[in-house]
C-alpha cells in the first residue's frame, strides 16, 4: 500500500473514529439520564406515576450537560495539543533531547532518527526522551511530518542493540510517513471528551463529601445524594474507558502491523524491530515491566506506543495493539520465543558507525552527499514585476562536514547561520547580503561569515540535507524568530533580483517547515488532478526546465518533450503543447500559489503528480542532482515523501554519522 493509500486510508479511519465516538456519546448520554433518573426517585421517591415526576426538561438538562462536558472536554484538549507533537511529547513526561547532547546514548539515539529522516527526505523530527520509564517502548506524534516528534523510553536506549534501536525508530518514521499521526493525535482529544464523566463524578463526590449533612422532609440528605450522583457518574464515566478502547483498537491495530513492516523495509533487517519485539516480551526486572508506561498520562496516549503502554485487561478486540506473538509471527513468517533484556554494558559502542555500511544505504534508501557535475547555469526569465527563476548548478567536490558545520546545525542560532551561508552569493551580490545580515541580525552575520568557507567546501548535493540535519535546531526556535528568519531569507534572496534554483528550493523548503500554518491540517478542495490543470502544467514545465540545462540547440524542443513526457503520465488531464509554459511565465509567485493549491488535493490524487513530474525529469539517464533537488522540494511542498528514484540519487554521506 502506498504513501497517499495509506493517507486515505487515515482519513477514511477518521470517519470510523467520528462513528465510534458518537456510539460512546450516545451510551454515555443514555447511561447518565438513566442513572439520574434512578437518584431523583431515590431523593423524590414514593410516588406511584414516576414518568410524571420529573421536572420540565430534566431528560433535556441532564443531556445538555453530559454533551457539555464531552464536548467542552475534547475541545480544551484539542486545543492544549495544538503544538502538536511537543505537546504530546510534554504530556507524556518527555524531555527534549538537544541537538547538541553529548551525551553518548542520546547521540546514537539522534544519529539513527537523522540517518532516517535523510534517508526518507523529511524534515529531521525533535526527538524525546521518558527518562523515567525503564520499559522498552517509543511513539511518533504530530500533525504533519514537519513538526513530527519522535519519544523514546530510557529503557529503550538501555537495553537495545543499535539494529533493534533502528528497527523501533523505522517504525516509528511508518506513522510519520504513513500518516497516522494526525489521527492519533485527534484521538487524545476525543478520549479525554468520553472521559470528562468520570472527572465531574469525581468532582460531585468530592463536593457531596465536604458539604453540609443537613436532610430535608423529602428524602435522604442532598450529601448522600451527591456522593451517590458522583459515583454514578463515575462509574457511568469509565463506559468512556471501554469504548475508548474499542476506538483504539479499531483504529491502530491493523497499522501497528502495518508499522512493523515497514521498520522491516526501512531497514532491510528483520531482527531490528523484531529483536526490540523479542526484547520486550522477555523483559523482566524483579517484575514484569516489558513496554508498560508508568506516566498518568499513559492510558489516554497508549495507542500511539509500540507496545502496550498498559496491561491489557481486556484482550481481543479490546487491546490498543495486536499481541506480540501475533507481530513477531508476521515479521518472522514462524512464532519466536522471546529475548532477556540486561541492560547493555556498552550501548553506545557502534556509534561510529557509517551510514555508507548500514543495509538501508544499500537499497537507495538512504539520501546524501555524491559528487556530481553539473550543468552550466541557465536563466529563465519572469515577469518584468516579480524576480525570475534561474536553474542550474556548477560541479562540487565531495567534502566531510566540518566540525563547525556540525555544531552549527545542532544549535538554533547556529542553523539560522548555516541558512544564511547557504545563500550567500558572490561579489557585489555577497557584499549586499552581507550588508542586509549586519542590519538584520549582528551576531548571526559574523557567525555566517564564519561558516560561509564550511558552506562552499559542500557540494551542492549536500545542501538540502543539511537544512534537513538543521530542522530540529531550527524548529526550536519561537515563531516570531522563525517569522523573522524567513524574512531575512527573502531578503538575501531578493538581493541580486532573481531566485536560482538553489534560493527557490531552500525558500520552499523552509517556508514548509518553519511558516506559522506548518503542521495544520490542510483541507481538501480537489478531488482530481483535472481540477488543477494550469497548476500540473506549471510545475511540469518547471521540472523540464531544470531537467534539461541550457546551451543545447534544441534546448526548446528537449524542455518541451520533456513536458509532454511528463503530461503522457496525466492522460486525463490531456495536456498538450501549448499548455507549456516558457520561462517568462515561470515566476516564483506562481509557481508558490501552484505548491499550495496541489497541496489541497486528495491524497490519492497526488502520486499521479509526482508520477508525472518524475517522468519529465527523467529522459533516461541518471536523474541529476538539479532535477532531484527540485522535486524534493515540491514533495515537500505537497507534504509528500520523495519518491525513491529521487531518494537513490542521493547518495550515502560517508562522514555524516562519525560521532
Amino acid at each position: 500500500m502506498t504513501f497517499f493509500e495509506q493517507q486515505h486510508q487515515a482519513r477514511q479511519e477518521t470517519k470510523k473514529l467520528v462513528f465510534l465516538f458518537a456510539l460512546a456519546v450516545l451510551a454515555i448520554v443514555i447511561a447518565v439520564n438513566l442513572a439520574m433518573a434512578l437518584l431523583w426517585n431515590f431523593k423524590f421517591g414514593g410516588h406511584h406515576e414516576l414518568m410524571r415526576s420529573y421536572p420540565k426538561g430534566f431528560f433535556a438538562i441532564n443531556t445538555l450537560i453530559t454533551l457539555a462536558l464531552i464536548g467542552g472536554g475534547t475541545l480544551i484538549q484539542t486545543f492544549n495539543l495544538r503544538d502538536g507533537g511537543d505537546a504530546v511529547a510534554q504530556m507524556a513526561g518527555g524531555r527534549l533531547v538537544s541537538p547538541a547532547t553529548g551525551d553518548l546514548q542520546e547521540r546514537r539515539l539522534l544519529n539513527v532518527v537523522e540517518e532516517m529522516a535523510l534517508a526518507s527526505g523529511i524534515a529531521c523530527p525533535k526527538v524525546y526522551l521518558l527518562e523515567q520509564e525503564d520499559s522498552i517502548n517509543a511513539f511518533a506524534a504530530g500533525y504533519n511530518q514537519n513538526e513530527a516528534v519522535v519519544a523514546v523510553t530510557r529503557g529503550t536506549l538501555n537495553r537495545l542493540t543499535r539494529d533493534e534501536l533502528q528497527g523501533v525508530v523505522g517504525h516509528e518514521f511508518s506513522h510519520i510517513l504513513n500518516g497516522d499521526m494526525r489521527l492519533n493525535v485527534h484521538l487524545i482529544g476525543v478520549l479525554f471528551g468520553i472521559q470528562m464523566i468520570a472527572g465531574f463524578g469525581q468532582q460531585l463526590m468530592n463536593f457531596g463529601r465536604f458539604s453540609s449533612s443537613s436532610r430535608d422532609d423529602k428524602g435522604p440528605p442532598w450529601q448522600l445524594i451527591m456522593l451517590f450522583a458522583g459515583l454514578a457518574l463515575f462509574v457511568v464515566g469509565y463506559i468512556g474507558i471501554f469504548f475508548g478502547r474499542v476506538i483504539k483498537s479499531a483504529v491502530s491495530r491493523q497499522r501497528e502491523f502495518l508499522a512493523d513492516a515497514s521498520a522491516v523495509q526501512f531497514t532491510r533487517n528483520p531482527e531490528g524491530i523484531g529483536g526490540a519485539l523479542r526484547k520486550i516480551g522477555g523483559l523482566t526486572d524483579g517484575k514484569k515491566i516489558g513496554s508498560q508506561i508508568n506516566h498518568p498520562n499513559a492510558e489516554q496516549l497508549s495507542h500511539l506506543f509500540l507496545g502496550s503502554a498498559r496491561p491489557n485487561l481486556l484482550d481481543g478486540w479490546f487491546a490498543t495493539h495486536p499481541p506480540l506473538t501475533e507481530r513477531l509471527k508476521r515479521i518472522y513468517g514462524r512464532s519466536m520465543s522471546p529475548l532477556e533484556a540486561p541492560e547493555l554494558s556498552t550501548p553506545y559502542a557502534e556509534t561510529t558507525e557509517r551510514l555508507a555500511d548500514l543495509p538501508f544505504a544499500a537499497a537507495g534508501f538512504a539520501s546524501a552527499v555524491a559528487s556530481t557535475s553539473m550543468p552550466a547555469p541557465v536563466t529563465v526569465s519572469g515577469a518584468a514585476a516579480t524576480p525570475s527563476l534561474e536553474f542550474g548548478n556548477s560541479s562540487g567536490m565531495k567534502s566531510p562536514l566540518s566540525p563547525q558545520l556540525d555544531g552549527a546545525v545542532r544549535d538554533p542560532a547556529g542553523a539560522c547561520a548555516v541558512v544564511y551561508a547557504l545563500l550567500l552569493g558572490e561579489g557585489a551580490e555577497r557584499d549586499t547580503q552581507l550588508a542586509i545580515l549586519k542590519k538584520e541580525t549582528p551576531q548571526q552575520a559574523a557567525l555566517t561569515t564564519f561558516l560561509a568557507e564550511a558552506v562552499a567546501q559542500l557540494p551542492l548535493s549536500a545542501r538540502l540535507p543539511l537544512v534537513d540535519l538543521a530542522a530540529p535546531a531550527l524548529r526550536q526556535l519561537a515563531q516570531a524568530d522563525r517569522d523573522r528568519l524567513l524574512a531575512i531569507v527573502e531578503q538575501l534572496i531578493a538581493a541580486d533580483s532573481r531566485i536560482t534554483l538553489a534560493e527557490f528550493v531552500l525558500q520552499t523548503v523552509l517556508t514548509r517547515r518553519l511558516a506559522p500554518r506548518a503542521g495544520r491540517l490542510v483541507p481538501i478542495r480537489f478531488n482530481r488532478l483535472s481540477d488543477l490543470s494550469a497548476d500540473v502544467a506549471l510545475l511540469l514545465s518547471l521540472v523540464a526546465h531544470v531537467a534539461v540545462p541550457a546551451g543545447r540547440t534544441d534546448v526548446t524542443a528537449a524542455r518541451l518533450t520533456a513536458f509532454l513526457r511528463g503530461a503522457a503520465a496525466c492522460p486525463e488531464l490531456k495536456l498538450a503543447s501549448h499548455d507549456y509554459c516558457d520561462g517568462a511565465t515561470l515566476s516564483f509567485p506562481r509557481v508558490r500559489q501552484a505548491l499550495d493549491n496541489v497541496n489541497q488535493l486528495a491524497p490519492l490524487a497526488k502520486p499521479q503528480l509526482v508520477k508525472a513530474l518524475l517522468a519529465a525529469a527523467d529522459g533516461g539517464e541518471a536523474l541529476q542532482i538539479s532535477s532531484a533537488d527540485i522535486l524534493r522540494a515540491i514533495c515537500a511542498g505537497i507534504e509528500a515523501p520523495i519518491p525513491p528514484a529521487v531518494a537513490a540519487t542521493y547518495q550515502a554521506y560517508p562522514w555524516q554519522f562519525d560521532n
